[in-house]
């Protein structure tokens, strides 16, 4: 068994240097949308990475919207060779973070601010596992290829950086890793084996105009044909089968004397399985058409049309994520760190990737409330925050559970 110990006190050590890290990183606005901030996460991302031996790589993303993928790579003098993924972006624009006052701030045990908890503190958790590794592991570090895969627009959707990922794969990776937050039940540390696959959609519903006072009887109502299909779409929700359907946005009409002419409802739906996803895929299908709404005159019907906007596939449980997902069992055995996985309901990288490459994500450290920036004067809203704690032993997990994994591919 590798001196877990010796670890320990290495990983206690560099915690200041980590917080430090992170610390620069929460303070640069990286929303989305903010593609120069999201390129300065990068470079500073870059620059940390350089003294452990990194060789950065900018990837334009084909979304002109967005800033660069990036890659960071270390060359080892084997094959062997594991991925690490990560993003650079967040969800909250400048103004909301200034509105918000939402910052680096250290309360207790706690750490606030944008990209604490999703993601840059698994970025910096990525940084001092390999900085352990380096220093408590020289062999396997040296022998092994680091490749670290950083996506610009993981927070909206960038099917491009999973071709990325997919292109510098090949048949010695032994894993790709993701660097999102770990779950907790009690004082169990959950590791993700599996996340819901997501497609967003549009339902546009195209009537009649007519005047509302002369000639309402002319009109087709866009409006009252999408108020009867709305109950329809979220009837298609099977918690026994873990399809969810959200209806998201509602818009129609223009003045109010006017027969609604068109209507539209935007949504989302998602599931565990293929099967179960193309279930609900097919049955919004079902509802294009025409529709039950009709001019009194002559009969003339709304029309329904169903669009499918983007589509995330889902991750299913499968054997080679559990057979990861064992090391990080064992490990933690080792040293009275209870682990456990759970099957998580949103989106990550690894759903583009986990059957490039046997995937396993949730190795980032622990916090709460990401994606909130409010915080109330009763204590009932606090924004995003990682817990301080518990990032040393996550690490010190991390680490030796790769070493099992490493040492069982030789």
């Amino acid at each position: 068994m590798h001196n877990a110990a010796a670890l320990k006190a290495f990983l206690d050590s560099k915690m200041p240097a980590t917080w430090e890290m992170l610390r620069q990183m929460v303070g640069i606005n990286s929303w989305t949308l903010n593609p120069a901030g999201v390129n300065r996460v990068a470079q500073f991302t870059a620059e940390q990475f350089a003294s452990l031996g990194f060789i950065a790589e900018s990837v334009p993303s084909t979304n002109p919207r967005f800033a660069s993928h990036l890659v960071l790579t270390r060359r080892g003098t084997t094959a062997r060779n594991l991925a690490f993924i990560s993003h650079l972006d967040t969800v909250f624009p400048p103004e909301e973070e200034e509105r918000n006052n939402f910052r680096w701030s250290v309360e207790g045990d706690r750490i606030f601010g944008p990209g604490t908890h999703d993601i840059k503190g698994g970025t910096a958790m990525m940084w001092l596992v390999l900085e352990a590794l380096r220093r408590q592991e020289p062999k396997v570090f040296e022998e092994t290829t680091w490749t670290l895969l950083l996506n610009s627009a993981e927070e909206m959707y960038s099917p491009d950086f999973g071709h990325m990922c997919r292109s510098r794969f090949d048949r010695d990776t032994r894993a790709a890793l993701v660097f999102e937050s770990e779950g907790r039940l009690g004082n169990e540390h959950l590791m993700v084996v599996a996340r819901k696959g997501r497609a967003t959609w549009r339902v546009t519903v195209s009537g009649r105009g007519a005047h509302a006072g002369g000639k309402h009887s002319q009109g087709a109502n866009a409006i009252v044909q999408l108020g009867h299909l709305l109950p329809r779409i979220a009837a298609v929700t099977d918690y026994q089968r873990d399809l969810t359907f959200n209806v998201g946005t509602v818009s129609g009409g223009t003045v109010l004397n006017r027969v609604p002419h068109e209507a539209v409802v935007e949504g989302e739906f998602r599931a565990f399985t293929t099967e179960v996803y193309q279930s609900g895929k097919a049955a919004l299908a079902a509802l294009a058409g025409p529709g039950e709404v009709k001019s009194l005159v002559d009969g003339y019907c709304c029309q329904i049309k169903v669009e499918i906007l983007t589509e995330s596939p889902p991750w299913p449980r499968n054997a080679a994520t559990d057979r990861i997902c064992r090391f990080f069992e064992e490990a933690g055995r080792d040293i009275g760190y209870p682990v456990n996985l759970q099957e998580r309901g949103g989106l990550s990288d690894g759903n583009l990737i986990w059957d490039a490459a046997p995937t396993l994500d949730g190795l980032g450290p622990w916090g709460d409330n990401d994606h909130c920036s409010e915080r109330s004067a009763d204590g009932s809203k606090v924004p995003e925050y990682i817990e301080v704690s518990g990032f040393a032993p996550k690490a010190l997990l991390n680490i030796l559970a790769i070493l099992k994994l490493l040492e069982a591919a030789d």
